[in-house]
């Protein structure tokens, strides 16, 4: 029988509110549905390789940084959502679950292909007898806390939908396309077989015959000393990288005049730090006129035993990098990492309806590239907008098609010199009004010397050296 409240005093309500809440408070603390507490390390492990997509301009970068950083990392992010999802460790950090990335990239390079490695919880059931002791490959692991290898189990038909799972955790700028399982001794660095970089680029201003000359000098084993960025805290001696292509190609057939859609496909086993960015700096000056396609090879000349495999004869020496300016970030993405097929096999989480995942993750990215549509759409409109009541400036580049050159350059009405607008890619441009050729332009230190300085001083603080991480874009 429910009392009847009216009739009860201040006192008597206030008495009967806190016997209510004593008893659902009881309730509570002895409940038998309460939450066990979840031990990671009670769960099965396996290792595997995870492959995604990022747009670049919203991140610092790929590599976790242990100082504050003006925006997020990839790597932060996406270790994050494994802590969330109970797949990884948190207080092993990165080096506790194995992690390992296939390439590096910088800030404001995007990447569609990115792939890491790491050990992760596993709903399979496990072998005892291939638990993995303490000469794992994942090192940072104690003996007790070991991964129990499941690895090389070939069912996934009951395993985690890691590609869901971390999605719906991951900002819609990082997307996991797909997963694969991997042996214990895999390394998403180690094991890659070449990595594909793309560059987007307009062809206003630009002879992109002419630029793909000068690529083609690209493919074979060079020196690349001068067409990176020099970092003597890597303390780098080889610079010899194979590039195994280098195609500029239209993005489609489509026609739109002078500013045309171009992608530099550019494929290597390894790169070094920010190699594609300074080699598309150089295309640039060549697309323009004010460079000969031939640079590129004298750029590559770094010694008399270089000449030999140059197709130019007579190449001047170049032992030291002219000072220049990089190709800007944002046009730059690494589109694929390739694995022996012995070495990886890529699975999503699709279940083949067309609610499933894989509808899903195709209906974000969609819905994300026609937005990116109509803000090209507007832009347009904006700059024709302008036109109404502002001229475009002189067209000088590209010199093979406007007949001038650096020293017939036309001055204006009012007698002054013209300002030469250099592309740097993605709408920016280095602006002089006098061209110096990168030949006759001031040298850095050559390579031993910028090393051995930094050995004898910044380096001397460092006892110990880690390997070079050169793959940086």
């Amino acid at each position: 029988m429910t009392p009847n409240y009216e009739s009860w005093s201040k006192d008597e309500l206030i008495a009967r509110l806190r016997e209510l809440e004593a008893k659902k408070h009881a309730k509570s603390t002895h409940s038998p549905t309460s939450k066990k507490p979840f031990y990671i390390s009670s769960h099965p492990k396996r290792k595997i390789a995870i492959k995604f997509c990022y747009s670049g301009w919203e991140y610092n970068g790929l590599a976790y940084q242990h100082g504050p950083t003006p925006l997020p990392t990839v790597e932060d992010v996406l270790f994050k959502a494994c802590v969330k999802a109970r797949l990884v460790d948190e207080t092993g950090g990165l080096d506790g679950c194995g992690w390992e990335k296939c390439g590096r990239t910088d800030r404001g390079v995007s990447a569609a292909g990115q792939v890491v490695s790491l050990w992760v919880r596993s709903a399979l059931t496990t072998d005892t007898s291939s638990k993995v002791t303490s000469s794992s490959s994942e090192g940072d692991l104690s003996t007790e806390d070991a991964p129990q290898n499941t690895s090389l189990q070939p069912s996934t038909k009951h395993e985690l939908r890691y590609v869901s799972i971390l999605n719906r955790l991951l900002p819609p700028t990082i997307r996991v396309l797909a997963w694969s399982p991997i042996s214990p001794d895999f390394s998403a660095r180690f094991n890659c077989k070449h990595r594909h970089y793309k560059y987007f680029f307009t062809s206003h201003g630009l002879d992109v015959s002419l630029m793909q000359s000068a690529a083609s000098r690209l493919v074979g084993e060079h020196d690349f000393r001068n067409l990176c960025k020099l970092d003597p805290g890597k303390q780098i001696t080889n610079f010899h990288r194979c590039v195994m292509r280098a195609q500029i190609n239209p993005v489609s057939s489509e026609s739109d005049g002078d500013n045309r859609v171009y992608v530099f496909d550019l494929v290597g086993s390894a790169f070094l730090y920010h190699q594609v960015r300074h080699i598309m700096a150089v295309l640039f000056l060549v697309g323009t006129g004010v460079e000969q396609p031939s640079i590129i090879s004298a750029l590559m000349n770094v010694s008399p035993a270089e000449s030999n495999s140059l197709p130019e004869s007579q190449l001047p020496l170049v032992d030291r990098k002219p000072e220049y300016q990089m190709a800007d970030a944002l046009p730059l993405m690494l589109w694929d990492c390739a694995y022996a097929d012995s070495d990886v096999t890529w699975q999503t989480d699709d279940d083949g309806t067309e609610s499933g995942a894989g509808s899903d993750l195709y209906h974000q990215l969609h819905s994300i590239h026609q937005r990116s549509l109509v803000h090209t759409v507007l832009d347009e409109h904006f700059l024709k907008a302008a036109t109404q009541y502002h001229s475009p400036p002189p067209q000088y580049f590209p010199f093979s098609q406007t007949g001038l050159t650096s020293h017939t350059l036309p001055r204006s009405n009012l007698g002054r010199e013209p300002v030469l607008g250099v592309p740097l890619g993605a709408g920016t441009y280095k602006r002089n009004a006098n061209y110096t050729p990168l030949l006759e332009r001031k040298r850095l230190d050559h390579v031993d010397v910028a090393n051995e300085r930094w050995r004898i001083g910044r380096g001397s603080k460092y006892s110990k050296q880690k390997a070079p991480d050169d793959e940086i874009e």
